[in-house]
């Protein structure tokens, strides 16, 4: 694996490589101890609280206690994405670092282009997303070494490339995805095992949840994000959040 030399002094070049490969078959335990054990509070997870996310913060609690969480409230989520917010805090005992988007940009962007403007084109639904996700996100990382998420290959045609460890060049830090490996199955399986609370909506054909306004229900024959902004193409159905380089 070629590999840029890494913007933050948490790791280096060669670190990174050697991580990189001798995670990339680990289960997500072993990563998720490593991450403790290399980062603890400076590294946190990244969570929109779906399934993945669920099983992380799972996890997390015996492999990787030291390490945060955050989440980013788009205002715009299902009234079912906060009630898990709150019995996740309860259950797990959590902190959730919560970050918002700007409101003067939220409130010029609602003024001048109405409250659908995501609607109209790509670059538009992704002027939202940046003001809504990828700005707070900038602010969430700021002073992390690395983040961890529920990114799982499987998902779509933009994430069949994506590594256990990888570096991310466009905040600076380590990338760390556990459940790269993962099925869907595995995750419902694990979820369904270990008792782990998941939002209402999967149980309404919702495998994946965004904003409200930009999710829905799929059929049974699509594949799992094939709710999320469904007037696109698949190969543009990303927030912006998990740009690869």
């Amino acid at each position: 694996m070629s590999l840029p030399a890494l913007s933050s002094p948490g790791v280096s070049p060669d670190e990174l490589r050697v991580a990189a490969e001798e995670l990339r078959e680990a289960p997500a335990e072993v990563v998720l101890a490593w991450v403790e054990r290399r980062f603890g509070a400076r590294a946190a997870i990244a969570s929109s609280f779906g399934a993945e996310d669920m099983v992380l913060i799972d996890l997390a609690r015996g492999h990787a206690p030291s390490v945060r969480l955050f989440t980013l409230d788009t205002g715009r989520l299902p009234p079912e994405t906060y009630e898990l917010m709150d019995v996740a805090r309860r259950r797990y005992g959590l902190e959730i670092e919560t970050f918002f988007p700007e409101r003067a940009r939220v409130e010029a962007l609602e003024s001048t282009k109405g409250y659908f403007s995501f609607k109209q084109s790509i670059e538009e639904r992704k002027e939202c997303c940046g003001i809504r996700k990828v700005e707070p996100l900038r602010r969430a990382l700021a002073g992390r070494e690395a983040w961890v998420t529920g990114l799982r290959r499987e998902q779509s045609v933009t994430r069949t490339a994506v590594e256990a460890v990888e570096l991310d060049a466009t905040h600076g830090l380590l990338k760390v995805n556990p459940l790269v490996r993962w099925s869907a199955r595995e995750t419902w399986a694990y979820i369904k095992d270990h008792g782990v609370p998941y939002n209402a909506l999967h149980d309404r054909g919702y495998p994946s949840i965004g904003c409200a306004p930009c999710t829905r229900a799929v059929k049974p024959y699509e594949d799992e994000r094939a709710g999320r902004w469904w007037w696109e193409s698949a190969e543009n159905r990303e927030c912006g959040l998990h740009v690869r380089r």
